[in-house]
Parts: structure tokens; C-alpha cells; sequence
């Protein structure tokens, strides 16, 4: 895994093969917004990662940025996790790592001490000179959605399309990002090719799947989104991440073919929603 990594040009700053592959597993659970069991789950292959090597330095960035896109940690308020991103800080000026990965650091640093917008700058930075880096291009898409920032939030995705191939692994996740910027800046004919070519590649990808229901919402298409998302429950259900969110849609259809929420529905709804509690 460490020499497909630098296949890509983004070679990793530790000699454990298996944080390697821990980082890849990591990585993928977080864009595709599930939790493998094979490894335990996002959080427990994130926690695994650095066990495998406590000084990977883009493991402590890929933990940090995990929380923070999380939105349930902050070093203000967090001694636990104040002291995780000194030790990040620390690690880094100590490790022989690269450019690549020194500007991820200012990045997770400068979005844990409120500056998201301007972490959002670095992210798009070293995506100019390494734009298979799957993990700026997340970052970025998560911070602009946070930020409102629906044109950048399609742009990012679209600036580094060019020099991705199918054969990727995370090529149709790419197409679910794209969608989704294309959909939010009212470009809704573009998001729905877009959504639905990555559901070919993909049909298990929830975000994929989330900006179709967006698509079909925003049409006023709830009979097709209501079927759409009845007849690909099983595909992207699993994604336990955004599954409730999704269901949300589901419901909402329901609302606009009824006037209401049925009893049933509203029962289906909350027992999804609370079963992907996290």
C-alpha cells in the first residue's frame, strides 16, 4: 500500500505498511460515509492508524480533520483534543515529512483555531500540485459546505476532475462531490448526470445518492424521488453516516405526496435515525 500511495505522487511519511493501508481504509470510510467492518469502523481504524505508527504525521491529521469536520470537537473546549493538536505540532517539526504533508498540518491547524476559510486556501494549494490528494479535496468540500461557499464548493471539484481517471478507486465518489456542488449552485440537469454516472461506478455511495434526492427535490420530482430512494434503500441504507439524513428526504417525499407524515412513515423514519445515532 505505502507504494501505491506514491504511485499517485503522494508518498507517506512512515515506513508501517499497514498504516499505509490503515490511512487508505480510513480515508475511504470517511468519503464514502460507512463504517467497514473489516476494520473495525471509521473511529476504531482511525485510532488503529496511529497505533500502527505514533509519529505518522498525516495520521494525527487525518484523526484531527476527522474530529473537526465533526463538528463535535473544538480545542477551545476541548483539553483532550487541544493537546492532540500541539502533539500534532510537535511531531511535525520533528518528522522528515514533505511539503505536501507540512502544509496539511498548517491546514488542520489553522481550521482547529477557527480559521476554516483560511484552512480552505492551503487545502486548494496543495491540491494545485497534487490534485489526486483526496483528502485536501474532502477537507475543502466539507469546510465550504460549512462555510456556505456552494460555487467553490463545485469549482474545487471541477478544477482537479482533468487529471483523475475511472480506473481510481475513488473516482465515483469524486462524481457524488461534484454533483453536489453542481446541484447546490443550481445547476441541477449537469448534478443529476453527474450523481447518476456515479452511482454506475458506485451504486453504494450515499452522497451520490443524497445529491439526487437533492436534484429531485428541488424539481419538485418526488414521485420519481420517492421511488429512487425506495428501490436503492438497500445501497445506500449501510452508509450509516448519512443514512439518516437520507431517510429525511425519503420522509419529506412522503410529506408531498400525502400533505402529512403518515404514522408509519414518521415510525420508519425515527427508527432509522436513531438506529445510525452515532
Amino acid at each position: 500500500m505505502f507504494q501505491e500511495w506514491r504511485n499517485l505522487g503522494l508518498p507517506l511519511s512512515t515506513t508501517s505498511n499497514e498504516a499505509c493501508k490503515l490511512y487508505d481504509a480510513t480515508l475511504t470510510q470517511y468519503i464514502g460515509w460507512y463504517d467497514e467492518a473489516s476494520v473495525g469502523g471509521l473511529e476504531a481504524s482511525a485510532a488503529k492508524l496511529l497505533e500502527a505508527d505514533p509519529n505518522f504525521v498525516m495520521g494525527h491529521v487525518m484523526s484531527i480533520g476527522l474530529d473537526l469536520m465533526g463538528t463535535g470537537h473544538s480545542p477551545r473546549l476541548d483539553l483532550e483534543f487541544q493537546k492532540s493538536t500541539k502533539q500534532l505540532l510537535a511531531t511535525a517539526v520533528n518528522a522528515e515529512i514533505s511539503d505536501r504533508e507540512k502544509r496539511h498540518v498548517t491546514a488542520v491547524k489553522l481550521c482547529a483555531d477557527g480559521h476554516m476559510d483560511r484552512a480552505t486556501n492551503i487545502w486548494e494549494d496543495i491540491l494545485v500540485d497534487h490534485p489526486l490528494d483526496m483528502l485536501a479535496l474532502k477537507f475543502a468540500h466539507d469546510s465550504y459546505f460549512y462555510l456556505g461557499f456552494q460555487p467553490q464548493m463545485r469549482d474545487s471539484i471541477a478544477r482537479v476532475m482533468p487529471h483523475w481517471t475511472t480506473d481510481m478507486p475513488h473516482y465515483g465518489f469524486l462524481m457524488g462531490m461534484y454533483s453536489f456542488g453542481l446541484c447546490e449552485t443550481n445547476m441541477f440537469a449537469q448534478a443529476e448526470k453527474v450523481a447518476r454516472k456515479g452511482l454506475e461506478i458506485n451504486r453504494s455511495d450515499a452522497w451520490s445518492t443524497h445529491s439526487m434526492a437533492h436534484v429531485l427535490e428541488m424539481q419538485g420530482r418526488w414521485k420519481e424521488g420517492l421511488t429512487f430512494l425506495s428501490s436503492t434503500v438497500q445501497d445506500w441504507e449501510p452508509c450509516g453516516m448519512l443514512a439518516c439524513h437520507n431517510f429525511w428526504h425519503w420522509a419529506v417525499y412522503h410529506i408531498e405526496k400525502v400533505g402529512q407524515l403518515a404514522d408509519m412513515v414518521r415510525f420508519k423514519f425515527m427508527q432509522q435515525c436513531f438506529k445510525h445515532e452515532r
